[in-house]
């Protein structure tokens, strides 16, 4: 979701499962097909309105006007509940599914649901393995966009987060905010099952699967399930034949990087 987006109010939700109208350009989603033709006009009309202080440029002025808010970082939109704010209307209304609990968004395959309809979208790629975004530098693949956007820093040697304690410097926000638990020592995400504390919601996430025993990370191939996204590009590799790990005195290759950290060790015995 970004400034573009056109935020459909909660009436015109459906949790039926029916069609959204997918824009071939862009991959944003429409529930009526009237949305999509507006948003694939962004696409083909010129782009008059060019921001002065970054270049990029706009079909329409509105549109303009929401971009300029990352310059400003001007959040006009509040929360009533908790007084956070927002550059954007549409974040504010995702937000405030954190208050009320709605998730309209809900996998056919597993039932889970989600405050967002591209985290669903996300979500189902780990159920396909299918990564659309390809760098083309190096042709690595992603499953989000955003992922591929950061990646391509690691190309760039972009950085732009930068921790003011000890100047150490991030290409993703992300990683600055859990970089300076660092500093403060803070485990802000707690097991309510065991009380094991964690520095990263994901470890948690990861961590709850253990009392669970949920795998939800499926091969569409032979069907055997993971709980960790990472096991089951693994294990695709069986099919794949992929080796992207090689060693650089030999050239010989292997799919996983600790059989390439033990073969390594046959150069130096």
């Amino acid at each position: 979701m970004d400034d573009g987006t056109i935020a459909l109010p909660t009436h015109e939700r459906t949790q039926s499962g029916e069609k959204l109208h997918e824009c071939n350009q862009c991959g944003k989603a429409y529930l009526c097909h009237s949305h999509l033709q507006v948003h694939q006009n962004t696409h083909a009309r010129e782009k008059n309105y060019e921001c002065h202080q970054c270049g990029k440029a706009f079909a329409c002025q509105s549109n303009l006007q929401r971009h300029r808010r990352a310059h400003t970082r001007e959040k006009p939109y509040v929360c009533i509940q908790c007084g956070k704010t927002f550059a954007w209307q549409s974040y504010l209304q995702v937000h405030k599914r954190s208050h009320t609990g709605e998730k309209p968004y809900e996998c056919t395959q597993y039932g889970k649901a989600f405050a967002q309809h591209n985290h669903l979208q996300v979500h189902k790629r780990s159920h396909t393995g299918e990564n659309p975004y390809e760098c083309d530098h190096c042709g690595k693949a992603f499953a989000q966009h955003s992922d591929l956007r950061v990646h391509k820093r690691t190309h760039t040697g972009e950085k732009p987060y930068e921790c003011t304690q000890c100047v150490k410097a991030f290409a993703r926000h992300s990683h600055l905010k859990r970089h300076k638990r660092t500093h403060t020592g803070e485990k802000p995400y707690e097991c309510h099952q065991c009380g094991k504390v964690f520095v990263h919601h994901s470890h948690l996430k990861r961590h709850k699967r253990t009392h669970t025993g949920e795998k939800p990370y499926v091969c569409i191939q032979c069907g055997k399930a993971f709980d960790w996204q990472s096991h089951l590009q693994v294990h695709r590799r069986t099919y794949t034949g992929e080796k992207p790990y090689e060693c650089t005195q030999c050239g010989k290759a292997f799919a996983h990087h600790s059989h390439l950290q033990v073969h390594k060790r046959t150069h130096t015995a």
